[in-house]
């Protein structure tokens, strides 16, 4: 019998930066095709080009809005509140697939606080734009750079995952672990809260710590 983390899934990743660049690289890594699509299409081919050149072999192209049809995982490499705008816009493609988000609903203007209101999440929001869908909580702790070699100090980085759906959860980590990362489930979707205001604490302590946190994590479509 086929182990999760062996199955060979289809990964749609909508945008097309730096976060983009990080889960594509260890999606291929772990053997699975991966699809692109951005509102500029010329920015997801130019990503594809790069994947494919960096793993050759790979199974990446760009795709046009369709592409969630024949997904097993949407992943929504966009800033809030961009993907929860797209997710949406995309309901009804999206309705019974797994939704992965990753963003961070960090006020930039001010960098003092988040944006969505106490009690509530980037990731909840979401889910009550796709009531169909099963959304899952992943990435939004780490940085993109890393991820492209997927570990730190020798390391694999840890990746934390919330949702309501335990066999999307399950996919999710799949997924994780197939790309040589760790996935540790911290719970229902609720969970989501914390490990926002979590990275957001994490974001603000990089610039006293004199690292450039901007670039590692950019996810603009």
């Amino acid at each position: 019998m086929t182990s999760i983390e062996e199955q060979r899934m289809i990964v749609t990743i909508v945008g097309a930066g730096n976060m983009a660049r990080g889960i594509g690289t260890r999606a291929l890594a772990g053997g699975h095709s991966v699809r692109l699509h951005d509102r500029g299409k010329a920015k997801a081919e130019e990503l594809a080009t790069a994947l494919s050149q960096a793993t050759p072999g790979a199974d990446v192209t760009a795709v046009d809005a369709d592409a969630a049809a024949d997904s097993d995982i949407v992943v929504l490499a966009l800033p809030y509140p961009a993907g929860r705008d797209v997710a949406a816009a995309w309901a009804g493609p999206l309705a019974g697939k797994i939704v992965v988000d990753i963003s961070n609903p960090v006020d930039f203007t001010t960098f003092d606080s988040l944006v969505v209101s106490p009690g509530t999440s980037a990731a909840e929001q979401i889910a009550a734009a796709v009531p169909e869908s099963r959304v899952v909580k992943a990435f939004n702790t780490t940085f993109a750079g890393t991820l492209t070699t997927g570990e730190v100090a020798g390391r694999p980085l840890d990746v934390f995952i919330a949702g309501d759906d335990e066999a999307a959860k399950q996919t999710v980590s799949g997924l994780v672990s197939s790309a040589g990362l760790r996935p540790l489930d911290v719970g229902p979707l609720r969970r989501a809260r914390e490990l926002e205001a979590f990275q957001f604490l994490h974001m603000a302590s990089q610039e006293r710590l004199g690292l450039n946190w901007s670039s590692a994590i950019a996810i603009l479509p």
